[in-house]
């Protein structure tokens, strides 16, 4: 996944600076992380890693954290993590995210993977992270256009992993970190309520 960059809300690539690693999974889409790690290697680590864990196989069947083993096994990765945080794909759905807020509160960082352009409900998941009372670092990874950048930062997204390809091909990525900088008339979009009337 080296082909991947990660940058910050104001378009910085902090990629030598980032420390998480996906765990593998069959279903993990790349881009997740930069990097990942087997779970035999992560339990083998005499330091502990940032890692990142798949939500949808913490989940049981009714979209609650699963005890059990898989509580077990959560409890086993914490010991040999120095941060944890989770990935989201669009298989779950925005109502299990409300499900579970004490677990996702929990949660350093919370990546949220866009499988296609015309997939918006990585808005509807980073907003509702939000509204739930987040405060950690919402990412966003997948097929996510350029110029959604701007909606998804006001939606709560802090930063987003890019592909080598999209960073060659836009002569200034800043500008969609900056597109709505300010509204019309003139006030900055970044200080007002989300849905503040005119």
């Amino acid at each position: 996944m080296a082909n991947h960059h990660v940058l910050n809300e104001q378009g910085e690539n902090i990629s030598q600076n980032d420390t998480w690693l996906a765990l593998y999974t069959d279903t993990l889409p790349d881009g997740i992380t930069l990097s990942q790690i087997s779970l035999l290697e992560l339990l083998q680590k005499q330091e502990k890693p940032d890692v990142l864990l798949p939500l949808s196989d913490l989940l049981d069947a009714k979209g609650n954290i699963a005890g059990g083993l898989s509580q077990q096994l959560r409890e086993l990765l914490a010991e040999h993590a120095s941060r944890m945080g989770v990935w989201v794909t669009s298989d779950s759905d925005t109502e299990v995210l409300t499900r579970i807020p004490k677990f996702l509160l929990q949660q350093e960082l919370i990546v949220i993977h866009v499988p296609a352009f015309t997939d918006g409900r990585g808005f509807s998941f980073a907003q509702t992270l939000r509204q739930i009372g987040y405060e950690g670092e919402i990412r966003m990874a997948g097929k996510f256009g350029r110029d959604q950048i701007a909606y998804l930062l006001r939606a709560g997204a802090d930063s987003f992993v890019i592909n080598d390809h999209d960073l060659q091909s836009i002569s200034d990525i800043s500008q969609a970190f900056n597109a709505l900088a300010s509204s019309y008339d003139g006030r900055n979009v970044a200080d007002l309520p989300m849905f503040a009337g005119a």
